[in-house]
């Protein structure tokens, strides 16, 4: 069968032609017609058999029919759970659809997303995307998914493997419910199951291997070699086993930087390739080891999916993965295309589990190669832990290591911490006054509690008073006399002078006429009680030593005075508050004769 005999359009032939394929594999031959149709489908392929023209292929020619001019809205999705994975497969999308006046762009996390926003602005037909940065996009409103027509899940089970699924489960509630799902997977866990359940319609079921099987080209091989040798063997396998070009499986990150490190003293040109590399550094090792500048590219699982790397002779398990298929995945990105190839895995002897349940999943043991410089010789395992697990040392090893790293950056951190508490140790030296002199050159004027409050009275009071003066000129006046309205504070403290010329008016008057005023009395006057003889005010009351005080001020009423309490004079009744006033004898009392609104107090004649 051909690519002609699939039903594909011109323009894609000939960019397939020009990528050199002549003949479908298994999945593209069963996938390509129902996904021209419009149908759903469900693909189970192992790695490597070319699931991504599979899909590619159709979307391109079903998009290039509807293709309309002017905004471009996102027309299909292709959801994929690793970086490298998603970059290859916007490269295959350029690649197939050359001929083609169809956009597409790529997003991925661990780069700045401003390349990314702009591509996606200018307007795009296929979108290629990991879920963390496309729900990080979504959220922030810059993507539209309103006229999407098809969404491809690739690699739904590594999606579950890496605690993706949830994210999958809220894009999809963002998608329109009339579209084509195209989903594809190399297992079909439970998880994955129900998902395909609720995502597909009348899907067409295409299976070109068993679940999880190998490549049957792909020549396997088994070194069982102590922890200690295990880079000695590697380098030895490098140098002479004929290796044009090696990928190699490490458990930890850690351990992939130091094979890496070790392959490079070793005379071998090495990488490493993980998560804590950031984007550029991965992208730019994966290009050095394409390119043929890097010999061996060290990395961990996140490598183990989706890698297409042309010719790749051999892969090396320098640690056996936990969990089975996992080695598929693995020795899969050897022997693709048909091509053969070369896995091979080092044991020792903690990994005897590993290594029983991957030969249980391929139903035949590894061939072992038992000559070798190097054979295992330690046969005691290590102990468990309080769980019956085996304490890995590989695992071990990492954790030490991060915490050495983090003391470090601690260590490092310190010296900048110490220098930044002593630059503004010597500002506070620099003001020339110190609090004493400052009292002795205003010579007794109040503390600056409240700069606002002082402002707004200087703003407010004109100075008839030159600025020596201890009282403030603002309570030598009436503040409600005039055309100055003073703020709500000021009008609180300020004492009520009216009200004490009133009182002193008529305590006068009634010095200069004593004989009258019994005469001049009204009849309710006389019945009622004498009233008091209103008491001087107390700002000039004298003290016990004789000596005037001067009046308190705003400020001074407002920080507590800072004066000592003075003793009321005569038998009359503590009060807590402001001042007493006499009350005007047959009238009501007046609020404003009060000495504070907030705290008002009725006095009466009994």
């Amino acid at each position: 069968m051909t690519f002609q005999s699939l039903g594909l359009i011109e323009p894609i032939l000939g960019a397939l032609a020009d990528l050199g394929y002549e003949r479908p594999s298994p999945i593209q031959e069963q996938a390509i017609p129902p996904a021209l149709n419009g149908r759903d489908v469900l693909g189970i392929a192992q790695t490597g058999t070319g699931k991504t023209c599979a899909f590619a292929a159709p979307i391109l020619q079903r998009l290039s029919a509807t293709h309309t001019r002017g905004l471009r809205p996102i027309r299909a999705l292709v959801l994929t759970p690793t970086r490298e994975l998603a970059l290859q497969i916007q490269e295959s999308f350029v690649a197939y659809g050359k001929n083609l006046r169809l956009r597409s762009a790529v997003i991925f996390g661990g780069v700045g997303q401003g390349p990314q926003v702009d591509a996606v602005r200018r307007g795009v037909d296929i979108l290629v995307a990991t879920p963390g940065r496309l729900i990080d996009l979504y959220q922030q409103k810059l993507l539209d998914f309103g006229k999407l027509e098809i969404f491809v899940l690739d690699e739904a089970d590594r999606m579950l493997d890496m605690g993706f699924i949830h994210d999958v489960k809220k894009i999809l509630q963002w998608l329109p419910r009339r579209k084509q799902t195209l989903f594809f997977s190399a297992t079909m866990p439970p998880e994955v199951t129900e998902l395909v359940d609720q995502l597909l319609r009348d899907p067409v079921r295409v299976a070109v291997t068993p679940v999880s099987s190998p490549v049957e080209v792909i020549d396997q091989k088994l070194y069982r070699v102590d922890r200690g040798n295990k880079t000695k063997l590697l380098l030895s396998l490098l140098m002479t086993g004929g290796v044009k070009n090696a990928l190699i499986f490490t458990r930890t990150k850690h351990g992939a930087n130091k094979v890496a490190g070790e392959l490079q003293k070793g005379g071998v040109p090495a990488a490493a390739i993980h998560g804590n590399k950031s984007q550029t550094a991965r992208q730019q090792a994966l290009a050095d080891f394409k390119a043929g500048r890097v010999k061996a590219l060290v990395a961990t699982d996140i490598a183990a999916r989706g890698l297409d790397i042309e010719e790749l002779s051999h892969v090396f398990n320098y640690n056996l993965p936990d969990v089975p298929e996992t080695y598929v995945h693995r020795i899969g990105r050897t022997g693709r295309a048909g091509h053969g190839g070369t896995a091979i895995s080092f044991c020792d002897v903690n990994e005897a589990d590993e290594l029983k349940a991957i030969e249980g999943l391929l139903g035949k043991p590894i061939p072992e190669v038992k000559d070798h410089p190097w054979p295992m010789e330690v046969l005691t395992p290590l102990p468990r832990d309080k769980k019956g697990r085996l304490v890995n040392p590989e695992d071990a090893e990492a954790r030490s290591a991060a915490r050495a790293r983090k003391a470090e950056r601690r260590k490092s951190e310190r010296p900048a911490k110490a220098e930044r508490p002593a630059e503004p140790v010597t500002i506070p030296s620099a003001p020339p006054a110190p609090a004493e002199p400052e009292k002795k050159k205003r010579r007794g004027r109040a503390h600056r509690a409240s700069a606002t409050l002082e402002e707004a009275l200087t703003a407010t009071a004109p100075r008839t008073v030159p600025p020596a003066e201890p009282v403030s000129p603002a309570f030598r006046r009436d503040p409600l006399a005039g055309d100055v309205i003073m703020d709500a504070t000021a009008r609180l403290l300020a004492p009520r002078t009216s009200s004490r010329t009133v009182r002193e008016k008529s305590a006068g008057q009634k010095r200069k006429k004593p004989a009258q005023e019994p005469a001049q009395e009204p009849k309710s006057a006389r019945q009622a009680k004498p009233a008091r003889k209103p008491k001087e005010p107390k700002t000039e009351q004298k003290t016990r030593r004789g000596k005037e005080r001067a009046p308190a001020s705003a400020l001074e009423v407002l920080n507590g005075g800072g004066q000592k309490k003075r003793r009321r004079g005569g038998n009359a009744p503590r009060r807590s508050g402001g001042p007493e006033l006499a009350p005007r004898s047959g009238a009501v009392k007046d609020s404003t004769e009060q000495p504070s609104l907030m705290k008002p107090y009725y006095l009466s004649d009994d």
